[in-house]
């Protein structure tokens, strides 16, 4: 009797059973929108963007609706750096003055926004991009405190432009700069756009692509890794000092998501290839996922 290997690749094979592992999970997630916050190490290395961006047209070729919000600090370090401006960063928020805040606005929306939409177009991909500006679609607030300049928060998010966008088979590709009801700009953390606009359209996924593999026990050791937690799970976790420093605004994000109706949150390892493609199509996943108390998968 002839068996798969006399007329496959083991590569081949392999290829097919992902595929077919994949098919209840596009089934299931068809028609659903899927919030990617996109940063670290995987918008710097051009091999690792070249799949995050395959990936993002990939989830919009089998049926779901991913919109993407993009960070960019070390492309708004280095155009600081060739204008002269020193980066300030204060309780780990970067110090926007008016100097700063026009960079990190031209940087954003008009350099780093592009080149995604571009990059999404080349691949076969229908993307659109935009700020809070556009459509009002984010209305931001001071952040409160002294001394940090033009560094904002989500006050509201109007869905209409995305919404629209979303329902004619575009990707929209988010900034995170946003204005008050006067105007003025401000720079806003890409996360927390993310979570607001992912609660805003009552997406099915928040995922934010970082440089860990997800929540960890130990930190310095990956297979720690805590692959699912409930809300209150992910709130002792900070209490006890398992999540610390830079994890804890992400925890928090993904918390406030779930609690406005996100139905999942992810927090992946954007320096694996195809991360995306490993959380949401595979039975084991990669990183570490919330849910709220009540939610099963």
């Amino acid at each position: 009797m002839l068996n798969d290997s006399d007329f496959i690749t083991k590569a081949e094979a392999t290829r097919v059973r992902v595929l077919s592992e994949a098919l209840p999970y596009i089934q299931q997630f068809t028609g659903r929108t899927v919030v990617v916050k996109y940063g670290g190490a995987a918008m710097k290395d051009s091999s690792l963007k070249d799949k995050v961006i395959r990936d993002i047209v990939f989830l919009a070729c089998v049926g779901l609706r991913p919109v993407v919000v993009h960070g960019g600090g070390p492309e708004i370090n280095s155009w600081l750096d060739k204008l002269g401006i020193e980066p300030q960063f204060k309780d780990g928020l970067r110090v926007t003055d008016a100097p700063t805040m026009d960079v990190v606005e031209m940087v954003l929306v008009g350099r780093v926004n592009k080149e995604l939409v571009a990059l999404i177009n080349k691949a076969g991909g229908l993307a659109v991009g935009l700020c809070g500006k556009d459509g009002n679609l984010i209305k931001a607030r001071p952040e409160g405190r002294e001394g940090i300049g033009f560094v904002g928060e989500v006050n509201s998010v109007d869905i209409k432009l995305l919404d629209s966008l979303i329902k004619s088979n575009y990707i929209p590709v988010v900034s995170s700069v946003a204005a008050d009801e006067m105007g003025q700009a401000y720079n806003i953390n890409a996360d927390t756009v993310a979570g607001e606009i992912a609660a805003a359209l009552g997406a099915e996924k928040l995922i934010l692509l970082t440089d860990t593999p997800g929540i960890l026990r130990d930190y310095k050791d990956p297979s720690t890794l805590i692959p699912k937690v409930d809300i209150q799970q992910a709130r002792e976790l900070i209490e006890t000092g398992v999540v610390a420093g830079g994890m804890i605004p992400k925890v928090n994000c993904c918390v406030r998501s779930l609690a406005q109706g996100v139905k999942a949150a992810h927090i992946l390892d954007g320096r694996i290839p195809h991360a995306l493609l490993l959380e949401i199509f595979t039975n084991e996943g990669i990183g570490s996922m919330i849910v709220a108390s009540d939610f099963k998968i």
